[in-house]
Formats: structure tokens, C-alpha cells, sequence
């Protein structure tokens, strides 16, 4: 055993031992559960009032940053939820951060970047990650493994194209003008940039698996806004790479977008073992996009949450029907929790599903 692996742990290659056996792994890995396993994109966050509690004056960045923080939001849902799985509570744009991008997140805005990133003198800026950039992640899954027990911790990051995004837009965007024109316009740049994303994203990842994630998920929030073929020329090398490279671990690696109807096939071939469906395909249908060999994950509408318990219930059935042949399920929403969400509203939807599909 090495001096940072602790007891209940396996070693680097398996997921830590005390979770192997979880409905989440098994759904991820395709075998048969005793239950449909269920968690929420972020569970942990603004719909908890002892969340807010708790951040009440920290921002955001700043939170992420303290361990002891970080191993109380992600705890919260799974103490009053019983979700299936934990994730880990950050933001994608920590390691960004971390190797020196002078950004912030603002409150109602999301991430900005000072000076964002739009030439090769530009490129230069954004030098390797190392863990020691992040130990206080390393910290914070340690916390987090020791309270957890069989409940899987996932750690994520933001996909290339998604980070890419923010940095050349310098903030959040509608229509990724920037972006696009960059990809179009230079794509060599384009290329080298997105390389350089993936390898930053990759280091990040292995820096959660190695402190004892037993899954990861990337996110790739904004690709929805390319077309299949700039998708497969433009992103889906950079994707590949982050997948091949933490693919030795041995732990489930998930990929999901918004908006990504037409890409699911093509997120699929980038590696992941679980693609991430949001509401707008079905999952039988997603399944048929995706082809076979892959589990899915999502996908209730996370508006359907505000509507009646029956109304609930019964779209959660139509999920549950459409998931019926697949190959491995893990539900969820089709993507994260909104803030104003009745936290009542998800613990019902976790007992709910537990109890439809209990074997």
C-alpha cells in the first residue's frame, strides 16, 4: 500500500474497493443493478438552503478552494437526497485558475476572463497543471473518500471545446461568435489550443482519480452549437485524448452536453463508457444514435420538477420505459439542478425510482 492510499482503497488502475459494487458502478458498467442508481448535475448547489448557509459570503471560486467546504456541499445530497452517487462539488474552470488565467466567476454572469485568449502569443499563457496546483483537491477527496463509504465520488472536469469557449469568448456566450470564428478561421491555432485544453484537462482528471474518484464525468456544455461535421473534425480529437488518457485507471469515464442530439453518436466515439443524454431525445432513441457498448445517463426534463408529483411520476415512467432495453442506465437530468428547485421535489424523484425499479 503506498503512504497516500488509505485501507479501503484499491489500488491506482480500480476503483476504491468499498464502492465497486454500487448500482451507479454497475450501471456504468453495464451489469445488472438492484435498483435504476440516481444522481442530479449539481446536486450540490443552489437549491439547498444549508448550501447557501454554508457559502453565505464565500465566493465562488473561493469555495472551491477549502477543503473542508467542499467535503461539506458535496456531502449535502447525499445526506438528504440518498442519491446514488456524490460529485464532486468545484467548478470546470478551477484548473484554469490554478495554472494562473486571471478569471473570476461572477454572480449571475458566470466565468469571465480578463484577457481572453484569441493568438499564439496568447497560447503561451496556458502552461501545464500539476497536482501541486491543486492539492487542496487531493485534500478534499480524501475528506470526502473517508465519509462517503460505498457511496461513488465523481470527479469531472470541462471538456476542451467548452473551456476553449469561455477563454476565447472571455466569458459566457450565446451565439460563440468568437469561438467559431477562431475554429473557421485559424484552424491550426484552433487545433494546438484545444491539445493544450485537453492536456490540462486530462492532468485535472487523473489528480480525482488517483485521490480516489470512482468515476468521472466531462462536461461539454456549449459543443450542442456545432454541427456533426465541424464536431468531428474541430473537437472530437481533443475529447478522444482526455478519454484515452485516464483510460488505464479502470474507473467509468462519462461525457455529456447540452444540446447534443445530433452529436451523441460522435460523443460516443470519443470514448466515454457512459454518454450523458439531455431531454430533448429520447433514451431508446439516444441509444439507437449512440450504438451499443456504451451505458446512458439523464434524462428528465429538470423543469418537470416544478410541476405536480403525479406530472413527475409520470414522466420519470416514460424515462424508466425508454431506459428499459438499455444496456446500463444511470438516472438523472437532462442537465443540472435548477436554483429554485423544491429539494423535496429530488429526494421524492430518488425514491421514486429506487422503488419502480428495484429488482
Amino acid at each position: 500500500m503506498s503512504a497516500n492510499q488509505s485501507p479501503d482503497q484499491s489500488p491506482v488502475g480500480q476503483p476504491p474497493t468499498a464502492t465497486y459494487d454500487s448500482a451507479f458502478l454497475k450501471a456504468c458498467r453495464r451489469e445488472p443493478v438492484p435498483h435504476t442508481p440516481v444522481w442530479f448535475m449539481r446536486q450540490a448547489g443552489r437549491s439547498l438552503p444549508e448550501y447557501r448557509k454554508v457559502r453565505e459570503g464565500i465566493p465562488m471560486l473561493e469555495s472551491c478552494m477549502r477543503p473542508e467546504l467542499v467535503t461539506e456541499i458535496t456531502l449535502q445530497p447525499v445526506r438528504r437526497h440518498g442519491v446514488d452517487a456524490a460529485i464532486y462539488f468545484s467548478d470546470i474552470v478551477v484548473p484554469l485558475k490554478a495554472i494562473g488565467v486571471d478569471l473570476d466567476i461572477k454572480p449571475g454572469v458566470g466565468p469571465v476572463v480578463e484577457n481572453p485568449i484569441r493568438t499564439r502569443a496568447d497560447l503561451a499563457r496556458l502552461r501545464d497543471l500539476t497536482p501541486e496546483d491543486v492539492s487542496y483537491v487531493t485534500e478534499a477527496f480524501g475528506l470526502l473518500t473517508a465519509e462517503l463509504g460505498e457511496t461513488p465520488l465523481i470527479g469531472f472536469a470541462g471538456a476542451p471545446f467548452t473551456l476553449a469557449s469561455y477563454l476565447v469568448e472571455g466569458g459566457p456566450s450565446r451565439n460563440h461568435e468568437h469561438t467559431k470564428a477562431l475554429m473557421y478561421g485559424d484552424p491550426q491555432l484552433w487545433a494546438d489550443l484545444l491539445d493544450r485544453l485537453a492536456e490540462i484537462t486530462a492532468a485535472f482528471l487523473k489528480v480525482q482519480i488517483e485521490a480516489g474518484a470512482s468515476a468521472v464525468q466531462l462536461f461539454d456544455s456549449w459543443v450542442g452549437a456545432l454541427a456533426p461535421a465541424d464536431y468531428r473534425r474541430s473537437v472530437l480529437p481533443a475529447s478522444a485524448k482526455v478519454f484515452d488518457a485516464v483510460a488505464g485507471y479502470g474507473v467509468p469515464r462519462i461525457h455529456f452536453g447540452v444540446g447534443t442530439g445530433e452529436l451523441l453518436g460522435l460523443m460516443g466515439e470519443a470514448g466515454a463508457d457512459v454518454v450523458g443524454v439531455d431531454w430533448r431525445v429520447p433514451l431508446d432513441e439516444a441509444a439507437r444514435r449512440v450504438g451499443p457498448g456504451k451505458a446512458l445517463q439523464g434524462n428528465l426534463d429538470p423543469a418537470v420538477l416544478f410541476s405536480s408529483r403525479e406530472a413527475v411520476e409520470a414522466k420519470t415512467d416514460e424515462i424508466l420505459a425508454a431506459a428499459a432495453e438499455l444496456e446500463g442506465h444511470v438516472f438523472n437530468l437532462g442537465h443540472g439542478v435548477l436554483p429554485t428547485t423544491d429539494p423535496d421535489a429530488l429526494t421524492r424523484l430518488v425514491e421514486y425510482v429506487h422503488t419502480r425499479t428495484a429488482r
